[in-house]
């Protein structure tokens, strides 16, 4: 007989020629305590699965015990198995974890890849999704009406499939409204530049979106991706000084040999000269242009400048230096003195939530409500090809800034050629995981596939 918890099972049959283990399985058969839990004592010690009866001495009619833990009873699914295949498209997408990709027309994954990292921003398909209500301004152009509506219909259709689609209807629009991406070459699409698919879309969306009927005419594109830069403009030759306040889409990593890494080279784009005429030397003169960072978008941009005209060959090149980012951007430092006042509160209440994950002591007092604090998502734009991000952000509508973006998107250019190459979006789901959007071919990534991009492309530089 063998003793379970309260329960005693008599006349248990042992087979002495097999092994204990086999004793195990009947036990298992009986209580449901797996065999690798089961302790069964005898003379003082525990039974082993490979234990020899006879040296036991195991007599008939002897009383074990037994101590363990039964599994749970499974119990048969109340549902009989459903295929992904089986579901409707919607619950389709949800199961597989992300949304189509898109067709390759003939050289468009500049246009794909970016379609892409726009597409993983949420807040742009619910503002495209409105304008289907309101209509279209009379201040907008047919023209940009059609793609502004191309682009709503086009990214329902993504987040409804999970086969891939074909996005003819928004490139028949796209290159009536911009010519310059319908260039044919012997009869075939000329590769374009995803920078510039990127910066003409954002630039139409902006039109389209502006809510005309707000006595404050509201930029949805500009909330979610406009950043504002204060200039200081001054000769040294003549001690001229100006300033002046411009609202980009993006910001410039500038790439030289002393840059390594993203930040240096954000900081090098935000300097720069130009020549123009100069009142007090009544001639032309070189001008130094420092900016500042004064107002900060909901997704940030950030362009690697690797594509430059090569006047000795009268070409486009490349540039092929490795330029390493990181997955979490602080730009505090770009940041004008008066926009830097304003990120204090809630940076001193994002390093009390960082510090009480550390189990640290913190400051209360100067932190701010946590419902008016999110932590902004980095988007790296893809400047000529270069790591195109966007980024996404997981906190409420009203928000306050921080200064720090978290990486959500990317858009590489593969390949050593500015006039060839193919382009490929990356963007993080909400799940926190990675897509390759290859065209028509989406594929899982690793986190470290994404840093070994290396702000360049995969395999660059090999």
């Amino acid at each position: 007989s063998v003793k379970w918890q309260k329960e005693l099972f008599k006349d248990v049959e042992i087979d002495t020629s097999q092994p204990p283990y086999v004793f195990k399985c009947q036990l298992f058969d009986l209580t449901g305590v797996p065999p690798e839990r089961q302790k069964i004592m005898v003379k003082g010690g525990l039974l082993k699965d490979d234990a020899d009866w006879e040296k036991l001495g195991v007599k008939a009619g002897q009383k074990l015990m037994m101590m363990g833990t039964a599994d749970e009873i499974i119990k048969s699914p109340e549902k009989g198995t459903v295929f992904v295949e089986d579901l409707p498209e919607e619950e389709q997408v949800a199961a597989v974890g992300h949304t189509a990709g898109l067709f390759n027309l003939g050289n468009t994954c500049y246009m794909n890849s970016t379609l892409q990292c726009l597409h993983s921003v949420p807040e742009l398909k619910s503002a495209l999704i409105d304008y289907s209500h309101s209509g279209r301004n009379n201040d907008v152009d047919q023209s940009s009406h059609l793609l502004t509506v191309a682009t709503r219909d086009l990214f329902s259709e993504l987040d409804k499939s999970v086969k891939p689609v074909a996005p003819m209807q928004f490139w028949m629009v796209l290159r009536k409204k911009y010519p310059q991406f319908g260039q044919l070459h012997n009869g075939v699409f000329m590769q374009q530049d995803a920078e510039e698919c990127w910066t003409q879309i954002l630039y139409t969306l902006s039109q389209s979106l502006r809510s005309s009927g707000s006595s404050e005419n509201t930029d949805a594109v500009k909330a979610l991706f406009g950043i504002e830069l204060n200039s200081r403009i001054y000769c040294q030759e003549s001690n001229e000084e100006s300033s002046e306040t411009e609202s980009v889409y993006s910001l410039k990593c500038h790439i030289s040999q002393e840059v390594n890494h993203l930040h240096e080279g954000l900081k090098h784009g935000l300097k720069s000269e130009l020549e123009k005429a100069s009142a007090v030397l009544g001639r032309s003169a070189i001008y130094l242009k420092e900016s500042r960072i004064n107002a900060l978008p909901r997704y940030l941009t950030v362009q690697f400048v690797r594509f430059f005209w090569k006047r000795e060959s009268n070409q486009k090149a490349k540039i092929l230096r490795k330029v390493d980012y990181p997955l979490e951007l602080d730009i505090y430092d770009l940041c004008s003195d008066e926009l830097k006042k304003k990120l204090e509160a809630p940076r001193q209440f994002l390093r009390n939530e960082e510090g009480k994950k550390l189990g640290l002591k913190v400051n209360e007092k100067s932190s701010v409500p946590k419902e008016n604090d999110v932590k902004m998502s980095d988007a790296e734009g893809s400047s000529n090809g270069e790591p195109s991000v966007a980024p996404m952000e997981e906190g409420e509508k009203e928000t306050q800034m921080t200064g720090v973006y978290d990486l959500v998107a990317v858009l590489t250019h593969k390949g050593r050629s500015a006039d060839s190459g193919h382009y490929v979006g990356w963007v993080k789901q909400e799940n926190g995981k990675w897509i390759e959007f290859d065209d028509d071919n989406p594929k899982p990534r690793l986190q470290d596939d994404i840093t070994r991009l290396s702000g360049g492309g995969e395999n660059l530089l090999n």
